[in-house]
């Protein structure tokens, strides 16, 4: 079964990829490289020993897309490449609907065209907006406070009309709260280009010394010590929540959604906290403003994924905040 990796050298999506691969998958990738590096990729194949073909593919490119789905017969895709910055995306709203959502249109036409209806898509708990409360469950109303989160509802939105046109499609909706840690060999983790944009990066390079302090984004929301509060999860929980989305695909026509978070929310301090108590290292911070388009509190209910696709969650926070130290600590400057 050969599945196709969108944004493949991504921080989610190398990670998917070396899950894939040790459960007996054969993967092909594709990356435009706008925000991961080439060295993931190698990486990948040096954490599992196993060779797979990759592709420099932006998918606003058709005829490069055409290309690759006449060379291999994919059973499945899972869809990862994407802008993702919620900051980045309301100062440039319109690079971002452009980018996600004809890429994503070009991808379904190509997988239409060449009769692959599997598709694990990877959407976000911004769809959520702002939420009336907590736990988030996926009956609750959806919205969107920035371009980010909105383009990600507008695909969901799509993808619906897609199934509603032909219902031989089999889509999983994937909604990811925070992502956070890193393989547990230390070779693969979270590497964004220039200042991070999410919270993770940004603490393990303030502890690594290439960043004086961590700015924390709001200290007068309601939660328990004025920071924001998330759900975050292990990236490699995340990941194997792909497979087994592609294990209920490959039983079940249709189109769901499944959060896929812990069930627990921790406030900015408490990473921040539980980081220095893991590593050793302080982590100084100052307050500034709220970024536009943050919520209070967001944190899942993970029952559906747990009930329906036999997935929960088994990392905890302290070993979320090792592994990302592990990561950032054995690659100072990342992969270059």
């Amino acid at each position: 079964m050969t599945i196709l990796v969108t944004g493949g050298a991504g921080y989610i999506g190398s990670h998917a990829g070396v899950e894939l691969l040790q459960n007996g998958y054969e993967i092909v990738m594709l990356d435009n490289f706008s925000n991961s590096q080439v060295e993931s990729v190698k990486r990948v194949k040096e954490i599992t020993g196993k060779d797979f073909p990759f592709y420099t593919i932006d998918l606003l490119d058709r005829e490069a897309l055409e290309d690759l789905f006449n060379k291999f017969k994919f059973e499945a895709v899972i869809h990862f490449a994407g802008l993702k910055a919620v900051g980045e995306s309301v100062d440039i709203p319109l690079k971002y609907y452009h980018n996600n959502l004809t890429g994503t249109i070009n991808l379904c036409e190509a997988m239409a065209k060449h009769n692959v209806k599997k598709l694990v898509f990877s959407s976000s708990a911004t769809v959520y907006g702002h939420p009336d409360l907590v736990p988030i469950d996926e009956s609750f109303s959806l919205s969107a406070t920035n371009p980010y989160g909105r383009s990600k509802l507008i695909i969901e939105e799509i993808l619906q009309d897609l199934y509603v046109s032909d219902n031989t499609w089999r889509i999983a909706l994937l909604r990811y709260f925070n992502p956070i840690g890193a393989h547990e060999s230390g070779h693969i983790g979270e590497n964004p280009n220039g200042i991070p944009n999410n919270l993770m990066p940004y603490i393990t390079q303030v502890a690594i010394g290439k960043r004086d302090r961590l700015s924390v984004f709001g200290n007068d929301y309601t939660t328990h010590d004025g920071t924001g509060v998330r759900d975050f999860i292990h990236v490699v929980d995340l990941v194997k929540g792909h497979l087994k989305a592609l294990q209920y695909l490959d039983e079940n026509q249709g189109i769901e959604a499944f959060n896929l978070g812990t069930g627990i929310g921790y406030s900015v301090l408490d990473l921040v906290n539980t980081f220095s108590s893991v590593s050793g290292k302080e982590i100084p911070y100052q307050f500034v403003d709220r970024r536009p388009g943050d919520i209070a509190v967001c944190y899942a209910n993970p029952e559906k994924a747990e009930k329906i696709l036999g997935w929960r969650a088994e990392k905890d926070l302290k070993e979320m905040c090792k592994d990302s130290w592990k990561w950032q600590n054995g690659n100072p400057n990342g992969y270059k």
